[in-house]
């Protein structure tokens, strides 16, 4: 009985410590473990030293615990030293494999934004780092000079910043002066300025998804899809991550069972090649797709209507007849 509690425990370990932020139901998923168990092992991690990093509801293990510093401090490299690493290989003109294998190994070990976002300016780098501390540290920042990019409009936003998003190209934050969570882009930030203020809103920060069809929101929606080869293959093509959550269903076709944060872009692939997939127990996706094909019957409806009518008012064109010539 301990050797298997000690094995639930160690695999709990290894999960946190390979720098994967995780929510307690994702390990429970993974591990099979129940959600009491995973926070008494946290917190028996916590009193053994190890440091527990938490960000909104996800947990990993700082590479930071001394446990880990100690056994690896001959091959061990501080934030501050990755970030110089991930400063000289941003500032590598020439890419190479090579290259890009040692950022995302970097990025991997150390967790660190601005080794994930290959191409960074300096200047945005500059920011990401600088919200990343901003994050680990739990403090308030002013985004000054953020242009918007969907009115242009420049402006200083009071933000607890709590989540990297698209490889740290854009950042969840929540906005004190409208009590929203928004997602704002590092291209748009002038500089970033850490006040000396804790989080306050903690438990407004809410978890952002992005699905396999790249739409994102704060909310998942279950889709199920009993797939042909022809749809499958598809499917792969164009969305590459859907690879993992595919299984081979009895009758030989293709299972994909999916969350999405919205009907569009699951619905545009559906109605794209609609003779070779069925829908299968996600009744309120059929629901979107019966409403989505009626809206496009009525709208072929009123096309067909306008062009009936245009023929008929239409008037005929006139015979135009020669004049006779005048006799003198």
């Amino acid at each position: 009985m301990e050797l298997e509690k000690f094995d639930r425990q160690l695999r709990l370990m290894v999960l946190l410590a390979t720098n994967r932020n995780m929510t307690v139901d994702e390990i429970s998923r993974e591990l099979n473990m129940g959600r009491r168990s995973i926070y008494r092992y946290i917190e028996t991690f916590r009193q053994l030293g190890f440091v527990i990093e938490k960000h909104s509801t996800r947990y990993r293990i700082s590479n930071e615990s001394p446990f880990f510093t100690e056994i690896t401090k001959q091959i061990h490299f501080s934030t501050r030293e990755a970030n110089c690493i991930a400063g000289l290989l941003n500032a590598t003109l020439k890419e190479t494999p090579e290259l890009q294998a040692l950022r995302e190994k970097l990025a991997f070990l150390y967790n660190v934004p601005t080794l994930r976002g290959l191409g960074l300016s300096e200047h945005n780098a500059y920011n990401v780092a600088t919200l990343y501390k901003a994050v680990k540290q739990e403090r308030l920042v002013v985004l000054r000079n953020y242009t918007s990019p969907s009115t242009g409009t420049v402006s200083d936003r009071v933000v607890e910043p709590y989540l990297f998003l698209s490889d740290s190209m854009e950042m969840r934050c929540y906005e004190l002066a409208t009590g929203m969570n928004k997602t704002y882009s590092i291209a748009g930030i002038g500089s970033v300025e850490i006040l000396d203020l804790l989080w306050t809103h903690r438990a407004e920060h809410t978890e952002y998804y992005t699905d396999i069809f790249y739409f994102s929101g704060e909310q998942r929606f279950r889709v199920q899809l009993l797939m042909g080869p022809v749809a499958n293959a598809l499917l792969l093509e164009n969305y590459p991550e859907a690879k993992h959550l595919i299984t081979l269903h009895d009758d030989g076709r293709y299972l994909l069972d999916t969350q999405v944060c919205s009907y569009k872009g699951v619905g545009r692939f559906v109605m794209g090649v609609f003779e070779d997939i069925e829908v299968v127990d996600s009744p309120d996706f059929e629901r979107y797709l019966r409403n989505r094909i009626r809206f496009m019957a009525e709208k072929i409806a009123v096309k067909g209507k306008k062009k009936e009518d245009l023929a008929v008012q239409k008037p005929e064109s006139p015979v135009l007849q020669e004049e006779s010539p005048v006799q003198g």
